[in-house]
């Protein structure tokens, strides 16, 4: 299969960049996968699992919360908000997360505000949670 350039990136700096076969995360309006020969393409990321398909086949999984993808030119750059990689993921550290967002979100009198925020870090914990089982 063909391949593409792809570079990873967070804040904390660049965590992959090597040639893949495809690339799989979740953007703002669905699911979206990238090959080689893709046209143009900017969009922003949200919250879920992704994957990608390196140059030998193997497959690569992580948890992707937010940030943005572009395909210009036939290189492909993802600069996530958090992006871990399965192996990284503290399993214990995303249950407790969940937990804590749990009961946070079973309190009355919460705020939109704090309840949204609740809600994101229960999203977020259940995104790593996914990709670590």
């Amino acid at each position: 299969m063909k391949t593409f350039p792809l570079r990873i990136g967070t804040p904390d700096g660049l965590l992959f960049n090597g040639q893949v076969e495809r690339v799989v995360c979740r953007s703002i309006t669905g699911d979206l996968a990238v090959l080689a020969g893709h046209c143009n393409f900017c969009t922003a990321l949200g919250m879920g699992e992704a994957h990608v398909v390196m140059e030998d086949g193997t497959r690569k999984e992580a948890a992707c919360i937010g940030g943005m993808l572009s395909m210009m030119d036939g290189e492909c750059s993802l600069l996530a908000t958090t992006w871990e990689w399965k192996e990284d993921i503290d399993e214990e550290r995303a249950s407790r997360a969940k937990e804590r967002a749990q009961k946070r979100l079973a309190e009355t009198g919460l705020s939109e505000h704090d309840y949204k925020m609740a809600e994101a870090k229960l999203h977020r914990a259940l995104v790593r949670l996914s990709v670590k089982r």
